[in-house]
């Protein structure tokens, strides 16, 4: 099963408040996990839930024919995984991968490609641009280590997955490798090929080169 943990996005990307006010944050954040959404349903190759109470993110699961697995507590993805991963366990599910709402270049390409590469007991991990996140995760079977998200968790998800002496392959996938937590990645969004739904309103925000000479005036740009 894909798992893709949402926490309430109407307080959505803080360490952006530099460059964008709560409602553009909100907005972006809504459109990555478009984007995020639209990517997992081109692959139609897994069952898929969001685990979340959001809710712009359960209108959005219904719209595509995704399950819901309610995160009440909204804590952390970290929580909200384990919780969904219990589910999954309990369910006698296979596998599980993670995918954060988060990651709005990836493609549904890149989802085949850590389904094949996926060893028949083991775990596939994809870090984030500098291999300090951790951006997806597949795990086979579903709870074979628990996760811990964060700025620092691809070494020690590596280290878990290393620990259970299944195999662990590692893949460095650009359209995974960025996600949106800080102005510099918001900028380099705007400026990657693409028009995706989030890299057009990072443009319209007037970030990045290519941005767009009109600013809707409802997503207000912070200021400098």
């Amino acid at each position: 099963m894909i798992l893709v943990p949402v926490k309430n996005l109407r307080n959505a990307k803080q360490r952006l408040a530099a460059v964008l006010e709560q409602a553009a944050r909100t907005e972006l954040a809504h459109a990555m996990l478009t984007d995020v959404l639209d990517a997992i349903a081109r692959h139609a190759g897994d069952q898929v839930a969001l685990t979340t109470t959001d809710p712009f993110a359960m209108e959005l699961a219904g719209r595509y024919g995704f399950e819901i697995i309610r995160d009440e507590a909204n804590v952390s993805e970290t929580d909200a995984i384990q919780m969904a991963t219990r589910v999954c366990k309990a369910r006698g599910i296979e596998s599980t991968l993670v995918i954060p709402g988060d990651i709005p270049l990836i493609e549904a390409e890149d989802i085949r490609v850590i389904y094949d590469a996926s060893p028949n007991a083991g775990s596939v991990l994809v870090p984030s641009k500098g291999k300090r996140g951790t951006n997806a995760v597949l795990r086979r079977p579903a709870a074979l280590f628990p996760l811990r998200f964060g700025n620092n968790s691809f070494m020690p998800h590596l280290a878990a997955a290393i620990a259970t002496d299944k195999s662990c392959v590692v893949l460095s996938l650009p359209g995974i490798a960025l996600d949106i937590d800080t102005p510099e990645d918001l900028r380099e969004l705007a400026e990657a090929p693409g028009n995706k739904r989030s890299q057009v309103l990072a443009r319209k925000f007037g970030l990045g080169a290519a941005a767009a000479n009109t600013k809707d005036d409802s997503s207000l740009v912070a200021k400098s």
